[in-house]
């Protein structure tokens, strides 16, 4: 069984079953979603039952990321922040005003019932943003920080290469696991298209909110697939550009 890691889809469904194809993602495989499955392009309802459907057959698990929240907030509140409009909210609520309300009922399941992480038996966090606290996740004061947060991803740009885990000053917080998957910070912000380590992080999310394309990653043998650029699916829309 391989374990396969998937980054931030933004809504982008054509891109999402171009790279399940390619990576050739069986019923025998572990799909490891990063979160963030809404907001951007213009399928965000459409994403959400493919993947409803996909754990049917698949065996999945589904993180919670920064975006999946703020959308379930607006289904379930009806508030619709500016922020959250101005970045991607507003191509969702168009696709969720289009679905009836029984089957808006059913993603907000999905919304509230999405992990904050995964921990899994060779100690690889899966995990949408980052962690603050030293001992690691089960020790978090503040669960919002599991997709909101961007100081793992910089504490781990910011060593150097050459520091191994060893060393008396490698960070504490990162030395808990064998190695971390996250997304949420686009790679594309350090001129990067494909999923980029930085230490012992692994960042999947290669901009496909944007001009980059969406990614998956054997996370045992490091084989990357990618989709085209999930733009070119929808040449009429600005997705967060």
């Amino acid at each position: 069984m391989r374990t396969l890691v998937i980054g931030d889809i933004h809504s982008g469904l054509k891109a999402l079953q171009q790279v399940l194809e390619r990576a050739g993602a069986s019923e025998d495989d572990l799909l490891i979603f990063l979160g963030d499955y809404v907001d951007g392009w213009s399928q965000a309802a459409e994403t959400v039952n493919f993947l409803i459907e996909l754990r049917v057959t698949h065996e999945c698990v589904f993180l919670r990321g920064n975006h999946d929240e703020l959308c379930y907030e607006w289904l379930t509140t009806g508030n619709d922040k500016p922020m959250w409009l101005q970045h991607g909210g507003k191509a969702s609520k168009t696709s969720y005003e289009a679905m009836d309300d029984g089957l808006q009922r059913v993603h907000m399941d999905f919304f509230n019932n999405l992990d904050n992480y995964y921990l899994d038996d060779k100690n690889r966090l899966f995990i949408h943003a980052g962690f603050t606290n030293l001992k690691g996740v089960e020790f978090e004061y503040f669960p919002k920080i599991f997709y909101w947060d961007r100081t793992l991803w910089e504490l781990a740009l910011s060593l150097d290469p050459g520091l191994a885990k060893t060393d008396l000053f490698y960070p504490e917080r990162l030395a808990n696991y064998r190695e971390i998957y996250i997304g949420h910070t686009p790679v594309t912000r350090i001129g990067k298209t494909i999923p980029q380590r930085a230490a012992n992080v692994w960042n999947i999310d290669t901009g496909a909110a944007f001009k980059g394309p969406l990614s998956i990653m054997d996370v045992n043998s490091k084989q990357i697939w990618q989709s085209d650029p999930v733009y070119l699916f929808y040449p009429n829309e600005k997705g967060r550009n």
